[in-house]
Formats: structure tokens, sequence, C-alpha cells
């Protein structure tokens, strides 16, 4: 009895692998026969590309977004730096074009000093002046030390520009003849009329103009446009013989005689930055 249940068994479980072979093999001759997935495989697949894709735009786009901000960044960065650059090399321009013009004036006022052979010489430079008093007066880099004194004259290549107000130890003030303030001095000039020498003082200065304006004229006489205007020596302040500009206008003229001249400034004293004080031997 225990031998024919143990060759059933035996039979029995033949019999089911049998069956499971054949099912295992029919199930893959099925799939490799079929054409397409089943319907719930298709859907599912389908769902699952539509997720895919709703999920991908958002995500490609705040890509996108972060990839332009970094674009954006990189290329404000890069135009800071380029602006850097050109304001450097603007500030590099201007001061190049600064010490060519000082350094054009340096050699103008040398070769002024070969001319000035009657005249002790100290050359200076200019230290600054300020806007509220740009046409009046200016600060040099020469004082007592190197034997700048009260009242000795201030000229450039071109002429006469002013003369010294106020000495210190190692810098001065420079008051320049196209000040006209109440304070002042004036400046005592002479000009060559048709038939006489025409004293005056510098009573003032015309900014619309640009020209210095001749007062307290001695004599009333004809004068021709062009004429040069001098330094007259009266007074003993300044040397006689300084160029100071030439005549571009009469005005008050009363029978064909001048009451007051007008004079184009032999030097343009906004754009000074080199001196000579210059002082009769």
């Amino acid at each position: 009895m225990r031998k024919f249940f143990s060759s059933r068994n035996l039979v029995i479980l033949v019999i089911c692998l049998v069956l499971s072979i054949g099912l295992i093999s029919a199930t893959a001759a099925m799939r490799s026969r079929r054409a397409r997935p089943t319907l719930i495989q298709r859907v599912s697949n389908d769902v699952a590309g539509f997720g895919n894709t709703v999920l991908s735009v958002p995500a490609n786009g705040v890509g996108g977004f972060f990839s332009s901000v970094r674009d954006l960044l990189n290329t404000y960065q890069e135009n800071n730096y380029l602006k850097s650059r050109v304001h450097r090399l603007n500030s590099t321009e201007v001061q190049n074009q600064a010490l060519k013009s000082e350094n054009q004036q340096l050699k103008k006022q040398l070769k002024l000093n070969a001319t000035l052979t009657d005249y002790n010489k100290i050359n200076a430079t200019v230290l600054n002046r300020t806007p509220s008093n740009w046409q009046q007066q200016l600060i040099i880099n020469k004082g007592s030390l190197a034997g700048v004194k009260k009242n000795m004259s201030v000229v450039v290549d071109q002429g006469l520009v002013g003369r010294i107000s106020e000495v210190n130890a190692t810098n001065s003030k420079v008051e320049l003849i196209t000040d006209s303030g109440d304070d002042a001095s004036r400046f005592a000039v002479q000009v060559a009329g048709e038939k006489q020498t025409i004293n005056g003082l510098i009573s003032g200065y015309n900014n619309a103009n640009s020209e210095l304006e001749m007062g307290n004229l001695t004599a009333n006489d004809k004068i021709k446009k062009g004429t040069p205007v001098m330094t007259s020596g009266l007074g003993g302040i300044t040397p006689k013989g300084l160029y100071v500009g030439k005549v571009t206008s009469v005005s008050g003229t009363a029978g064909g005689t001048a009451s007051q001249i007008n004079i184009k400034p032999a030097a343009d004293t906004k754009t000074i930055t080199a001196v000579t004080v210059i002082e009769k031997k």
C-alpha cells in the first residue's frame, strides 16, 4: 500500500511538471507571435508617456530659465568689465593729453627764458585754481624759498598773465590780469596812437567777449585795430615792455578818438599750467 501511494505521487508530480512546461512554452510562443501589447499594457504605456511629457515641459522650462539667467549674468559681468576697460582707457588718454599739453607749455617757457636776458627768472607750475575765482587767481608751486617776491610779474611765452599777490614759503598766489574784482591791482599799460602814445590802466575784463578793457586814457588819438598793447612801467611795479595783447576795437568814441580800448589778451589764462616769474635785474 505504501509503495502504491509512492508511485501515484510520482506520477502526479511528473504530470504537473509536464503541464507546467507546456504552459510556459505556450505562453512564450503566444508572446513571440503577438504583434502588439495587450490593451492594459498599451493603456499603461500611454499614461506613463503622457505623464513623462507633462513633467518634462516644466522641467525643461526651469532648466532653460536658469540657463538664461546664467547667460544674462555672464553678459552683465562682461559688460561691466568692458565698461571699466573703456573708463581706464579714457582716463589714460585724458592724462596723456594733459601731460602733453603741460610738456608743450614747459618747452615754451624754456624758450621764453632764453629771451628774458634782462630778468631774473623762476619757472613754476600751477598747483590749483578754484571755479569761483577761475579768472582772478591761481596758485603756483614756488614761494619765498625759491626767491619769489610780492608784485613780481608772471608771464608765459605769449605774454603777461599776472603778478604775484601773496607769497608763502613753498607756494605763491598769482593775481591774473583778467581779475576785474574791486580789490584787483590795475596794470599800467600803453598803446601807440596815430600821433602819440596813450597810457592807461587795465580797468576790467569782459567775460562775454573774453577781452580786457583799457580805461583812464591819458590822451585822445585814433588807434588802429591790431595795435599791440604793452606794459608802461608806470608806478614801478610791473616792468615796461611786457606784451599784454592787441587792440580789437575802441568804444565810447568822440570825434574819432577812443575813451575805452578793448584788448584781446596775449595768453588764454583759462588753460595755464606753467608760468615764469620774472624780476628786472
